[in-house]
């Protein structure tokens, strides 16, 4: 690669896997992964795979999280709700796109890592909170983004009522084993399914209007591998 530092090579794979949103790119290779994951893992911050955090938790595959954030199509100062703050990596990139992210985390000491960390590196336009995502978080509501990093069997009705009219919503709906990365528009008719980006296999959202607490089986942010197991990229529609 003639020298590349790892988050350019990071970045002309998503290039590839058919991402093609300068901004979301640019923020890719501005936000420092490694610093979002155990010293022992930092080897493998840029590499395009889903690696651990505490809690049974861990931060999303590049891919994952480049086709969600080209297909919330963020334009600056935007307020974007994010529910699963997990390292609080996703928040990173959604402020270097210059947009005001509040992230809800259900788990409190995951929430107080990424809340120093986004506050070490000066990403002072992200607000943390702790609670349950499936409620979303009304006292900032609306949002004109709302992004969710779990997998729930349908959309919280709580996310569509703080979704702004216009707002577009990005979030893995299905069943615990297997979902589909949905695009969902608010019109002032209600909410429209814009497009499915693919089959992905995210952590269950745990809440009220997610599923109930167990064991965690799947990672969160990391796309549906085949029979083969290998992995399957989902790229957004243009």
């Amino acid at each position: 690669m003639g020298g590349e530092a790892p988050a350019q090579i990071l970045v002309a794979h998503l290039r590839r896997q058919g991402i093609r949103d300068e901004a979301v790119l640019s923020a890719l290779i501005r936000v420092p992964r490694e610093l979002f994951i155990a010293q022992e893992l930092r080897h493998l911050a840029y590499a395009d795979e889903a690696l651990p955090l505490e809690e049974g938790q861990t931060i999303s595959q590049p891919i994952v999280v480049a086709t969600m954030t080209e297909a919330l199509k963020v334009t600056p100062g935007q307020r974007v709700l994010e529910i699963g703050t997990g390292s609080g990596y996703q928040a990173a990139v959604l402020a270097e796109m210059g947009a005001e992210v509040v992230t809800v985390e259900r788990l409190p000491r995951l929430a107080d890592q990424a809340r120093a960390l986004l506050r070490h590196l000066g990403y002072h336009n992200v607000a943390v909170r702790t609670g349950d995502g499936t409620l979303g978080w009304p006292a900032a509501a609306p949002y004109d983004r709302i992004i969710v990093t779990a997998a729930a069997p349908a959309v919280p009705p709580a996310l569509l009522d703080q979704l702004r009219e216009a707002g577009r919503l990005v979030a893995p709906v299905g069943q615990r084993r297997g979902q589909r990365l949905l695009i969902v528009r608010k019109e002032a008719t209600g909410p429209v399914e814009a497009a499915a980006l693919g089959p992905v296999r995210f952590v269950p959202l745990i809440g009220t209007a997610g599923w109930p607490e167990t064991p965690p089986l799947l990672h969160r942010g990391r796309t549906e591998p085949d029979d083969s197991d290998s992995v399957e990229s989902t790229a957004a529609p243009k």
